[in-house]
């Protein structure tokens, strides 16, 4: 078994999930320029893969979040989860995680 250790300071940004649907049933995203509010910051961890995509380990008190939810870090860098599982072992709760792949997002022009 392997263990990865945090290397960062993660704060989430989670979308309203599930979206909230029209007269017709249809998903509404919400609005694309309003961040949502923090969900809380914890140690996690994140590592660039070959491909430039992005694996991160978060705290499991993240869950859920969803494709399209934000992650940043201490250093202002800014990534879009593309996909999110959590893992939980029976009888251990203290390495339980949730395992994300990502996207690095351009730095935000001032």
């Amino acid at each position: 078994m392997a263990v990865v250790l945090p290397n960062a300071t993660l704060t989430v940004y989670a979308l309203p999930h599930p979206w909230e649907r029209d007269a017709n049933g249809v998903p509404v995203p919400p609005n694309p320029n309003q961040k949502p509010a923090p969900r809380g910051t914890w140690p996690g961890s994140v590592l660039e893969q070959p491909d430039a995509s992005w694996t991160m380990r978060l705290d499991p008190a993240a869950w859920p979040v969803e494709p399209g939810d934000t992650v940043t870090d201490a250093t202002g860098r800014s990534w879009t989860l593309t996909s999110a599982r959590r893992h939980e072992v029976p009888g251990c709760p203290d390495i339980d995680y949730v395992q994300a792949t990502a996207t690095l997002n351009p730095p935000e022009v001032p």
